[in-house]
């Protein structure tokens, strides 16, 4: 897949595409049914297939306090677009000239004169152009007039109710209902961060845990103890990782994300940039009232994470 950032970087050469338009936070069933179809119609017609997303969520900048937090960062999510096999991503820095700019231009630079779009499709829910003013009707209007058409996905709706969204993903996050989030996402909930030194309780305990750094990227789901995978340079390893800030002990910043990698005793895993993905969440944070209980806690853990994830029982 093609990376274009910024709409001054598409070739002036691109060829007539298929493009949807969105913020895709996630990368969820729901925009990975715009996506399918997106390669579809461009395949049939012999098009490329792009999508054109932003680096941020636009209430980032214009309503800082009502931005709700992202599901993933625009690195994961260039990463996960590229994985549905599209041709081509463009992002857009999501500033103040882009946030001004009125629908009719919106359209007219990106999706005409750059992409040379011949097909649209978005969401029944898509807003563009300054203060949000287009809608799907004037995306319409406009495409009679600049020679594309627009076609309108339908949403993704597991329960026959609720359509997936990213509100309702993060509403699962927050309640560590990792499994749930991950059926709705299509993917498993991950983060990714560098790897760095801790207190090493962890190890003093016989679990020795790879702690990520305080800006890990991703949403990290509630406190508790998953099991899950650590991905290290295309390795991937099982694990019990621990999210929060350890009650048994004092001093302790606030979540944390801590995984244990499983049998694997000499694994240096400091400085590395890994991916921790949350597969099932085992239980809720406890305090404990010594070290003793919390170690035959952590053996029940480790045990029903390798369960979880398939593995055979053994400590």
């Amino acid at each position: 897949m093609k990376t274009f950032h910024g709409v001054d970087s598409v070739p002036s050469d691109w060829p007539p595409s298929a493009v949807s338009i969105g913020k895709f936070d996630g990368v969820h069933a729901g925009h990975r049914a715009v996506l399918s179809e997106l390669k579809a119609i461009a395949a049939r017609e012999q098009l490329a297939a792009v999508v054109v997303t932003f680096d941020r969520h636009p209430l980032a900048l214009l309503a800082p306090e009502s931005c709700p937090s992202a599901l993933i960062s625009a690195d994961q999510k260039l990463k996960l677009i590229a994985e549905t096999g599209v041709d081509a991503t463009l992002l857009l820095e999501f500033n103040h000239a882009l946030s001004s700019l009125p629908p009719r231009q919106f359209i007219e630079r990106i999706l005409v004169t750059a992409l040379r779009a011949r097909f649209v499709l978005v969401g029944r829910d898509f807003r563009f152009g300054a203060k949000g003013a287009g809608d799907v009707a004037l995306l319409r209007d406009l495409g009679v007039e600049f020679g594309y058409e627009v076609r309108m996905i339908e949403d993704v709706m597991p329960d026959g109710t609720r359509r997936v969204s990213s509100t309702w993903i993060r509403e699962l996050l927050s309640t560590g209902a990792v499994a749930a989030a991950g059926r709705l996402l299509g993917h498993v909930p991950t983060v990714r961060g560098l790897v760095v030194h801790g207190a090493a309780r962890g190890r003093e305990l016989g679990f020795p845990t790879a702690n990520l750094s305080a800006d890990s990227e991703g949403l990290i789901p509630a406190d508790g103890v998953y099991a899950g995978w650590l991905t290290d340079a295309g390795a991937r390893f099982p694990a019990a990782i621990s999210v929060g800030n350890n009650p048994t002990f004092d001093g302790v910043a606030q979540k944390q994300v801590e995984a244990y990698v499983l049998d694997e005793v000499n694994l240096d895993l400091y400085d590395h940039v890994v991916d921790v993905s949350f597969v099932e969440r085992i239980r809720g944070m406890v305090a404990y009232s010594g070290i003793d209980p919390l170690i035959v806690q952590m053996r029940d853990d480790v045990a029903r994470a390798r369960t979880i994830l398939g593995r055979k029982t053994s400590i």
